[in-house]
């Protein structure tokens, strides 16, 4: 089917952000007491959920906002370390050429968000929604759809996590997981989603467009 929203999840699926993510969580597990991951545990934990690596950790739900904003602050500050995926702008440039509205919902801040997609690729977003909990998405999914004026059965949620996948389905729109995030394609083919990406013009073929 043709959709007519896309929204995009950042960290990990327009941005490039994994490395420096995992180069910064041992302080940021010594700063808020929960368990380091350990060597060679990395590749098992892709496999599962936030709740489940929360689990395994032992990281607090109640401490999540603060660890949410430890973590923006520090991105901001290292914001020039941040790319994004190679073919990102020109998969943004060809939906938006065909008329596809754009949308990004993302735990990560605005500025740093619109810094890492350049003054170009921002213009091209029809809606930001920044700052997200990390289980709040599914209701700013809905609202950003409404925002924009696209009914959920139009619109394709595209991540790299489970969570996204989740928030997906609860919010009623269609899911397309890409493979060089955060979470393995295994995960995600396990858990149902409508599309998985390997490659960035894949998006744009999903989406109903030509590649």
């Amino acid at each position: 089917m043709r959709y007519r929203l896309a929204i995009f999840d950042f960290d990990g699926t327009l941005a490039d952000s994994f490395p420096w993510v995992m180069g910064m969580m041992d302080d940021v597990a010594d700063r808020f007491s929960f368990r380091r991951v350990e060597e060679g545990e990395l590749e098992e934990l892709r496999l599962c959920d936030a709740r489940e690596i929360m689990r395994r950790l032992g990281v607090k739900r109640w401490k999540l906002p603060m660890i949410a904003r430890y973590v923006r602050a520090r991105m901001a500050a290292d914001v020039n370390q941040i790319g994004l995926f190679p073919g990102a702008s020109e998969m943004l440039a060809g939906l938006s050429q065909a008329g596809v509205k754009l949308a990004v919902v993302s735990a990560n801040g605005e500025d740093t968000i619109r810094t890492v997609l350049g003054p170009d690729n921002a213009a091209l977003i029809d809606g930001f929604a920044a700052g997200v909990s990390l289980f709040g998405k599914r209701r700013k999914l809905i609202k950003m759809a409404k925002l924009v004026a696209t009914a959920a059965e139009d619109t394709l949620v595209i991540g790299d996590e489970l969570r996204d996948l989740d928030a997906a389905r609860a919010a009623g729109m269609a899911f397309g997981a890409v493979t060089w995030g955060a979470t393995r394609a295994s995960a995600h083919e396990a858990r149902g989603a409508d599309f998985i990406f390997s490659e960035m013009q894949q998006i744009t073929a999903s989406i109903g467009l030509t590649p």
